[in-house]
């Protein structure tokens, strides 16, 4: 049963290998033929007239298994909005390969090149695995830190030129041309939804859905209100823009309070590492008895356990929400 299960999850690795080969490497008419090879012969189709559509959509006929696999959890728009908020022109499917072809290669590696750790192989599996994600969800938190330090500026530059006698989503527009991304694509989308027919408070809101950020909340709050009380927007963008610099400078002084106990909480979850690796070189013996005897085993996994929870007590602790 083993060797059975050794030898299908060794043909999916080599399949993802020769996938991800003809969708990177290969170009064009190579990578059609190279995949039709090894999918089988395409179904001919019926030709007809071609025709090109306004906004692009996404294919489904490529990472069926991955769609369905998301739409069965429930977590594919999820996913697509994850991706979306991260900058990246990545489809869902292409995350979900990512994740299982990573698992697998590491899973066949550790299984294969270190016989002692199979029973051990799931992990450091689950770990690659994770990695794609924990990607996404790095650039997906560095875009909205970026996004949110230029917030300040543009509502600045909104309230600027709505005083100079430009209309506010002419507003939005210029703020494309005058910032840098992730800001101003963002308001860029904005403004060419409300041109093609969208109300501008549906495109606003479609805004505040695609930047979780409290900030982005306040300013569509604050223009839905002014527009159906009346008022001005200018000096409500501008008192506006002052409280998100306060809320920057307070958060300023709380991360300079708390780096000592993020040092802290990392200098002591690194220690462990350490001293096994120095233990591995100078007693392997010691070390190995971790990976082979059962009662080091669930050691050992206790010990993943407790030191994990007491870095998620003091990351706990150290976060301060302003």
């Amino acid at each position: 049963m083993k060797v059975f299960w050794v030898v299908m999850i060794s043909c999916w690795a080599a399949f993802l290998a020769a996938w991800w080969l003809a969708s990177r490497v290969l170009k064009g008419a190579d990578a059609k033929r190279f995949r039709a090879r090894l999918l089988g012969a395409p179904r001919k189709r019926v030709p007809g007239p071609r025709t090109r559509a306004l906004l692009p959509v996404g294919d489904d006929r490529t990472g069926k298994f991955a769609l369905r696999l998301l739409r069965r959890f429930e977590v594919h728009g999820r996913v697509q909005i994850l991706i979306e908020q991260a900058g990246l022109k990545w489809r869902p499917a292409r995350l979900v390969h990512g994740c299982l072809g990573l698992f697998l290669v590491v899973f066949a590696a550790v299984w294969f090149g270190f016989p002692p750790g199979r029973r051990l192989a799931l992990v450091p599996a689950a770990i690659a695995g994770w990695l794609p994600l924990a990607y996404v969800l790095r650039k997906r938190s560095r875009r909205l830190r970026k996004f949110e330090e230029q917030f300040p500026e543009s509502l600045e530059f909104v309230s600027r030129s709505m005083r100079a006698g430009h209309a506010f989503s002419v507003s939005l527009d210029m703020i494309h041309k005058e910032f840098q991304e992730p800001l101003a694509g963002e308001f860029r989308r904005t403004f060419d939804e409300h041109n093609l027919g969208l109300p501008l408070d549906v495109a606003l809101q479609k805004l505040a859905q695609r930047l979780p950020i409290i900030d982005v909340q306040f300013f569509v709050s604050a223009v839905l209100l002014q527009k159906r009380t009346g008022g001005n927007l200018a000096e409500l963008l501008d008192k506006l823009a002052y409280v998100i610099r306060e809320r920057f400078k307070l958060r300023g002084r709380i991360r300079a309070v708390s780096a000592h106990g993020r040092m802290t909480g990392s200098a002591l979850s690194l220690i462990p590492l350490v001293v096994a690796g120095m233990m591995f070189f100078a007693n392997r013996e010691y070390v190995t008895f971790f990976v082979t005897d059962p009662t080091g085993r669930a050691m050992a996994g206790a010990m993943v356990g407790l030191q994990l929870l007491g870095y998620l007590f003091i990351r706990k602790i150290v976060s301060i929400e302003v």
